[in-house]
């Protein structure tokens, strides 16, 4: 595969404070790459160096080969744009943006902006200001999708938007993805790339800690076991279950924290015991970061 996005050494500083540490990363082309972290890891910072809209402190930047902060007209034009909190010209009309859009991009057609407006049921004849969250955020979605990107940056796309739109979303990404286009869909909940992302990167405290294929995170992915017994139980019992953390077993009780990997070993073990109730809940990123990756020493971007 060919590198669309490419960081070498990626550092950006605000003042004294270091936003990213030297960040490697390469998004090939026709991937879903999701890039995960807490609210503050430096998410946002890597899309504005990505789109060339801040200027590295150090390192460098990528896009199709051209350097993104000298060369970003000519990525722009290639580039679809999803901002985290979009801002538009409140008294205009969802037609008039796209209008405005297409005419940015010299390509006047806009029967693609129409379709995706009809696919995700969005009322382009209204104005922005009489737009609900999650219709702006539609609004969004069809101006970065309309005009056929060869690669779309998201930034947290699915705030404001109802599971049924979310779905639809998704579709659209393996869509695109499937004529060649890359992604990269920057998020801080692991569910939300979990239906499309080929692979994730990691980032906290400005560092990048890990890239994996998803089906490697979700194999280390805790989950928080807790489970209710009607009978006596055993502690000594749960010893042979590889990586379980944080065991306790109190009044019946046992709650616990293991990774997907191994929770077919504990629910075998789970089961020679009288069970009452049992629940089983995925932990959340942050959560599985602090459990998983070594945290840095730089200020959180």
């Amino acid at each position: 595969m060919t590198s669309v996005v490419r960081l070498a050494g990626l550092t950006k500083d605000y003042g004294h404070r270091r936003a990213l540490d030297r960040v490697d990363l390469t998004v090939e082309a026709g991937e879903v790459f999701g890039y995960l972290g807490p609210n503050g890891a430096g998410k946002t910072t890597t899309i504005r160096l990505l789109l060339g809209l801040l200027r590295p402190t150090g390192g460098r930047v990528e896009v199709f080969g051209f350097d993104a902060w000298r060369h970003s007209v000519q990525i722009h034009a290639r580039t679809g744009y999803v901002p985290g909190d979009p801002g538009w010209y409140e008294r205009m009309t969802g037609a008039e943006i796209i209008r405005y859009f297409a005419a940015l991009r010299r390509q006047p057609d806009t029967r693609l902006a129409s379709a995706l407006a009809e696919r995700f049921d969005l009322d382009l004849t209204r104005p922005v200001r009489a737009l609900s969250r999650g219709n702006k955020q539609k609004l969004a979605i069809v101006q970065a999708f309309m005009s056929r990107p060869d690669l779309v940056v998201l930034d947290e796309p699915t705030s404001g938007l109802d599971p049924l739109v979310q779905q639809q979303f998704h579709r659209l990404l393996r869509e695109v993805t499937a004529r060649g286009a890359t992604v990269v869909l920057s998020s801080h909940v692991l569910a939300e790339v979990q239906e499309t992302a080929d692979r994730v990167g990691i980032i906290r405290q400005g560092r990048l800690v890990a890239v994996e294929r998803l089906d490697e995170l979700r194999a280390k992915a805790l989950h928080r076991v807790e489970a209710h017994f009607a009978g006596p139980v055993s502690r000594d019992a749960f010893a042979a279950v590889g990586d379980v953390r944080d065991l306790r077993l109190d009044d019946g009780v046992l709650r616990c924290g293991v990774p997907q990997r191994s929770l077919d070993a504990l629910i075998k073990v789970l089961a020679r015991f009288a069970v009452a109730d049992v629940s089983i809940t995925e932990a959340d990123l942050e959560e599985m970061f602090l459990t998983f990756y070594a945290a840095g020493d730089a200020d959180a971007a």
